[in-house]
């Protein structure tokens, strides 16, 4: 994305001046939003999977695609975790570390290298920065790269086949359009938007065959009410 979308009403937000919501449009879809202040949610005000996920959190922990710090906060400050959050949304950064966030870098999870970790935590459809489903070999193959031999994945998606059923069960989704869970989106802040891209949502059977043909074990830890879940990726010893 080209506009620091997030990190503008993150700002915002944090430095109490005139938010709004983040508009999030889709080509085929009515727009959703994003309210500016759930990115700055407690423990308390997140849903399940979240709190599931931060309670099986491990050891020296990153945090990817961390937005205002959150997550990392609640590891950090509660478990008393090495927590490292990382964001591409320089305004996320600059407000985690404004929040606390003790280990907080603009940083692409791919450009990482020679460092390792116990848990990697990717969370709000974690999915989503695969882009499309021909990129998780390329995911699937860095992430192993950088955890310890007994470390986890800890990661939520959704699968959304819903939205493409109709009243009668019937799937009515173009089979030549590719996967349905490959989604483009656009985000729009007061008077700024970002450009059109790619967020993959991935039911819990495809992760976990393409985990597996990675040696991973690919668990289900936890379905939540809207067709989302938490999955556990684990190397075998």
């Amino acid at each position: 994305m080209s506009k620091d979308i997030f990190g503008e009403a993150i700002k915002d937000h944090y430095n109490q001046n005139s938010t709004e919501d983040i508009i999030v449009q889709a080509p085929d879809f009515d727009d959703d939003i994003i309210p500016t202040a759930y990115l700055f949610r407690s423990y308390q005000e997140m849903p399940s999977i979240e709190q599931r996920a931060l309670d099986l959190s491990k050891g020296k922990t990153l945090d990817i695609g961390c937005g205002a710090g959150s997550h990392s906060l609640y590891l950090q400050n509660e478990k008393k975790l090495d927590v490292t959050a990382i964001d591409v949304s320089q305004g996320g950064i600059e407000i985690a570390k404004k929040r606390g966030v003790r280990q907080a870098y603009v940083e692409n999870v791919y450009h990482l290298q020679d460092v390792k970790f116990d848990t990697l935590l990717l969370l709000m459809n974690g999915s989503g920065i695969i882009g499309k489903l021909n990129n998780i070999d390329r995911f699937l193959s860095h992430i192993k790269t950088l955890l310890h031999p007994n470390g986890q994945v800890l990661i939520d998606s959704s699968d959304i086949s819903y939205l493409f059923t109709d009243e009668d069960g019937g799937f009515w989704i173009d089979a030549s359009a590719g996967y349905y869970g490959e989604m483009q989106y656009r985000l729009q802040y007061k008077n700024k938007q970002s450009d059109w891209f790619d967020w993959l949502y991935i039911d819990f059977n495809t992760l976990q065959n393409a985990a597996n043909a990675h040696g991973f074990l690919c668990e289900l830890i936890l379905e939540g009410e809207s067709y989302d879940y938490l999955a556990r990726l684990t190397l075998p010893t």
